[in-house]
């Protein structure tokens, strides 16, 4: 059984916007390889709301997926535990 959900991951553009990059390409790759992706709303580089880890500006990433229920916690946890990315939420629609 699936179930539909959004991500929504905010990265370092500490050490520029094409690594931020990166890290997106390579989280997109780890969605794609446990579940389907419907969509990715790639905001850019944005304004963050209050500074994280005294960064001011964030890469924004929004996917929609279709996965497993465990799916989502490691998603989380992996990315935790990666440096360069700032914040990380998965919900279900």
């Amino acid at each position: 059984m699936t179930n539909k959900y959004e991500a929504a991951m905010v990265y370092s553009v500490a050490n520029g916007e094409e690594a931020a990059k990166a890290l997106a390409e390579k989280f997109g790759a780890i969605i794609a390889e446990n579940g389907t992706i419907e969509n990715v709303d790639d905001w850019g580089k944005r304004r963050l709301a209050y500074l994280i880890d005294d960064e001011a500006e964030g890469y924004y990433v929004f996917t929609t997926f279709t996965a497993e229920p465990q799916f989502p916690a490691e998603l989380e946890r992996r990315a935790g535990i990666t440096d360069g990315v700032l914040r990380a939420m998965v919900i279900k629609k």
